[in-house]
């Protein structure tokens, strides 16, 4: 009897794809997109800095901070999901990076983007869970 370890049950491209057995393989991602260092942005002025929600989960986070004109200045506050449909992205990479740095340039604000846990290795609703526990207050 043949082997169905290579059978292909779903196809999703270019994200992953499913087989038979069980096991998922991620495409390679279709176009570089790379991780992005914390730090000052010198053509920005917005510093970046990462932080561990939760240690048990892995949970983490990039907070984007706009330059601050005075100690008594109030900013408001975004919590940022990335795109990717829950199984593609990352607030590191540069996609997002430019994204966000471009919405605190016009909105003056201060964002906290999650790194949530991608599906097929986390599948939903761990995701939801993530970005629910990311939330200031914790709402679960």
């Amino acid at each position: 009897m043949a082997s169905t370890t290579n059978e292909l049950t779903h196809d999703f491209p270019p994200f992953f794809k499913v087989f038979k057995d069980g096991h998922v393989e991620r495409y390679p991602f279709p176009i570089p997109n790379h991780h992005v260092p914390t730090g000052l942005d010198p053509n920005t002025g917005i510093q970046s800095k990462d932080v561990v929600i939760s240690p048990e989960t892995g949970l983490s986070a990039r907070i984007f901070i706009p330059k601050i004109n005075g100690p008594d200045q109030k900013l408001p506050l975004l919590i940022h999901y990335h795109g990717g449909g829950f199984c593609a992205g990352s607030p590191f990479d540069t996609t997002a990076q430019k994204y966000i740095t471009s919405l605190i340039s016009q909105a003056n604000m201060i964002v906290v983007a999650v790194d949530y846990r991608l599906a097929p290795e986390h599948p939903l609703p761990i995701a939801y869970d993530d970005s629910l526990a990311a939330f200031p207050g914790g709402l679960h």
